[in-house]
This record gives C-alpha cells, structure tokens and sequence, in this order.
C-alpha cells in the first residue's frame, strides 16, 4: 500500500471573531451586557449562577478601599435574575474576614460589579 498526503485546501477563517460578531444582533440582551448592576443581575450573566466569582460594591472603589471582594459560594434568583439570596464569604483588604459562609447584604441598594476593588 501506498501512503500519500492528501493536500487540503480548507483554510480557516482568519477573522472568526467579525464572523460570530455578525450573528449576534446589533442591541446584544441584558444578560449579555457585563455593566454593573445589582447584585443578582451581575451573577446571573454567569452559567454557574456566580459560583465562585468574586464581586464588590462600586462605592468600594470610588472610596479608594482596595483589594476587597466576596467570593459567592451559592446563590438563588427570582424574578428573572433580578431579586433573590446569596451566600459567600468576605474579604477586606486581601484577608477573610470570616471562616463560614455567610448571606451578601446590600445586594439590591448598591451596584455591584465582577471582580475586586
């Protein structure tokens, strides 16, 4: 038997980013627009329902406290990702402030965003 390359002319598209850009619509759904928001609409944009994320208050920031977040270890949405409960743990400044879990206040009064201050 005889083994001989097959030479393929497939090239793939060296833009792919534009081409899935174009099948998405021009206004993208509130679920895929990461602007801060309240607590339950910044963690339901995630599959994980924002399992593991870390989240802060925006005022944190504007008060130049650094380094602080809660990491989200369960939560519950109602209304469309608009209300519900979470649970995480808190960390000022680089240290946990507790050992358990405990529930997220302020979720709704404040803006909330992903990541750490």
């Amino acid at each position: 038997m005889f083994w001989t390359s097959i030479n393929r002319s497939v090239v793939p598209p060296t833009n792919l980013g534009k081409s899935l850009q174009k099948l998405l619509p021009n206004t993208l759904p509130p679920s895929l627009v990461a602007h801060p928001g309240n607590l339950y609409e910044v963690l339901s944009r995630t599959p994980s329902g924002g399992v593991g994320k870390r989240v802060y208050q925006l005022r944190w920031s504007q008060k130049n406290i650094s380094d602080c977040y809660w990491v989200v270890s369960r939560s519950q949405f109602k209304c469309e990702g608009k209300h519900g409960k979470a649970w995480g743990k808190l960390f000022w400044k680089g240290k946990p402030v507790s050992t358990r879990t405990e529930r997220i206040k302020g979720s709704l009064k404040y803006s909330w965003a992903e990541g750490q201050s």
